[in-house]
């Protein structure tokens, strides 16, 4: 083993440590933020679940969420479903592109919305009882949204331009989907591939995601079994017709559990995880070279 593949494993293993000892960065409900995915005025994001980014999300009592429209075009965000109508809850009415509509929670509860306009777009806002996140981190996330929180923070990589990408995972279960949640920090108009594989069988093949706003939620097939999957994500860039940045970048996330506890992580760390980045170029590495 070269001195490059020893800092690079001590490098990965100090993230993982950080992300399992740091909970509150990410348990924070008091606010959330859902775009109007670019594109999703024309059928086929539904496919995905992919027309409202992320399409559920939870938040505490008196909690608001706020729906950033950055399609080019105009849409609602109407509570309610297509079957029964609007119920009165909320309705931005129609809002243009590079605008949002916000609205704040009092009760709890969950809220189905779509567009009047465009009714294949959906989703879901899960209003609870505001709880001692301290607390929860003991226990497995339950809230089926792919939204990253402390319980569901599954590994971090980090590209080659220094952008830390971290996937969020709902417990892996036979005969279930699976949601998986992709961030790219501090990023916008990403660009990228997406496989999941449990074992020999593919269970999601993405090409071509793109995600204004860095963050991006997706759902497997119905899992085979209840074992682990390899997540692997091949970056593209950034942009929407200019692409900058570094593409063919391969980060692969394997035997992914949706877990983070400080035992789980050292385990994951010493004996599970292999976080493999290649750019198009070259291999990548950690260590600068002199």
């Amino acid at each position: 083993m070269n001195i490059i593949t020893v800092v690079s494993a001590f490098v990965m293993f100090g993230a993982i440590i950080g992300m399992a000892t740091a909970p509150v960065a990410f348990a924070d409900h008091s606010s959330a933020v859902v775009l109007n995915q670019v594109g999703s005025s024309i059928p086929g994001c539904e496919e995905t679940n992919e027309c409202f980014i992320p399409s559920t999300v939870t938040i505490d009592i008196n909690g608001e969420v706020i729906w950033k429209n950055v399609d080019t075009a105009a849409h609602t965000v109407t509570s309610g479903t297509v079957t029964d109508g609007p119920d009165g809850v909320f309705d931005s009415g129609l809002f243009a592109p590079e605008t949002e509509f916000s609205h704040v929670f009092e009760e709890s509860g969950e809220y189905t919305y779509y567009c009047m306009v465009h009714p294949w777009m959906a989703g879901t806002v899960v209003v609870q009882e505001v709880t001692d996140h301290a607390d929860d981190h003991d226990h497995v996330d339950d809230r089926d949204d792919g939204e990253m929180t402390a319980d569901n923070v599954s590994g971090m990589a980090v590209l080659s331009d220094g952008t830390s990408v971290v996937i969020s995972a709902t417990e892996p279960m036979a005969d279930e989907q699976m949601k998986i949640g992709v961030v790219f920090e501090d990023s916008e108009h990403v660009n990228y591939d997406i496989v999941v594989m449990q074992g020999d069988e593919e269970v999601l093949n993405t090409a071509g995601a793109h995600h204004h706003g860095g963050a991006g939620s997706h759902e497997t097939a119905h899992l085979p079994t209840s074992d682990p999957v390899d997540i692997t994500i091949v970056f593209q860039g950034y942009g929407v017709d200019d692409i900058t940045g570094p593409t063919n970048e391969e980060i692969v996330f394997a035997q992914v559990v949706p877990e983070f506890g400080t035992i789980a992580a050292l385990i994951l760390a010493v004996a599970i995880v292999s976080i493999v980045v290649v750019s198009a170029k070259s291999r990548l590495s950690i260590v600068p070279k002199y």
